[in-house]
């Protein structure tokens, strides 16, 4: 019997702007543009489609540009599709186009069955509440009540992700980079999520430090058999934690297959290009 995808994305298409029937034929890695030279809309993504199973690691790259942050936050309903369907393997929305959906039932995905990490800690957490606090936001909206319990799994994230736990009541804004990344893991964890998603989680880090977050994330996703998509600009990012991978350019894919052989043998002269760089 064959395994059904977790998640499931098809057709995903954002244009920014007022969009026409000229954007998607007139942008795209074989135009050299995401701009709509006749109505001026920035195509982020178009059409793109794809599966993430059960226990799998899923990487998008691409440089600058290429749509694949635009993609996350569209998974994570913080925007709206232009077009396009996003279905998950549940008992209760299997079959449902989640982006059809009301504000409501979003929102109650995205704190069930969600984990976001961000490039920048502030944008996922409260830089003047305490770590125990961030974690414990997510709980409280994920209907978990008891206070006890609450503070409990508190230092239980916090000593999965190596933060030590003496510091839960300290602000994240007096932590380091990479320690504010530890904690956003953390939060991220709180509601056990089906999906987790890691945009650019190790740019502007240290060297050093960028090692030691891929390697909890590395622990934390076989600990926890989750599903993960990493976006990055990094192919050894994506080399270290993913299995299969998404190449992208001005908005669409150019190359999908498995990590490993997308790039040794990458076939697409973009991708081509991308590995040569960073060898």
């Amino acid at each position: 019997m064959l395994q059904k995808p977790i998640l499931e994305v098809k057709g995903l298409t954002k244009i920014f702007g007022r969009g026409c029937s000229q954007c998607k034929i007139y942008t795209g890695p074989d135009r050299e543009t995401n701009i709509c030279p006749t109505c001026k809309s920035i195509v982020a993504c178009s059409d793109i489609s794809f599966e993430l199973f059960r226990g799998e690691v899923l990487g998008i790259i691409g440089e600058s540009g290429s749509g694949k942050s635009t993609i996350l936050k569209l998974l994570n309903f913080e925007i709206d599709p232009t077009e396009g369907e996003m279905y998950v393997n549940t008992p209760d929305l299997e079959g449902k186009n989640l982006f059809l959906l009301n504000s409501f039932q979003k929102r109650k995905i995205r704190n069930s069955f969600i984990g976001m990490v961000y490039q920048y800690p502030y944008m996922g957490l409260r830089m003047n509440i305490s770590v125990g606090g961030n974690i414990a936001e997510r709980l409280l909206i994920s209907n978990y009540k008891n206070f006890s319990y609450i503070r409990k799994k508190a230092l239980d994230l916090l000593k999965k992700t190596e933060i030590p736990t003496e510091r839960i009541d300290d602000l994240p804004i007096n932590f380091s980079g990479g320690m504010q990344q530890r904690v956003q893991i953390a939060k991220a964890l709180a509601n056990a999520p089906l999906v987790l998603f890691l945009d650019e989680v190790t740019t502007g880090l240290d060297l050093s430090v960028q090692a030691k977050i891929l390697d909890l994330i590395k622990n934390i996703q076989a600990e926890y058999g989750l599903s993960i998509i990493v976006v990055s600009h990094d192919i050894g990012v994506i080399r270290l934690l993913t299995t299969r991978a998404i190449v992208m350019k001005y908005g669409k894919i150019v190359e999908a297959g498995l990590t490993d052989q997308i790039l040794e043998d990458p076939q697409h002269p973009y991708t081509q290009l991308l590995v040569s760089s960073q060898l």
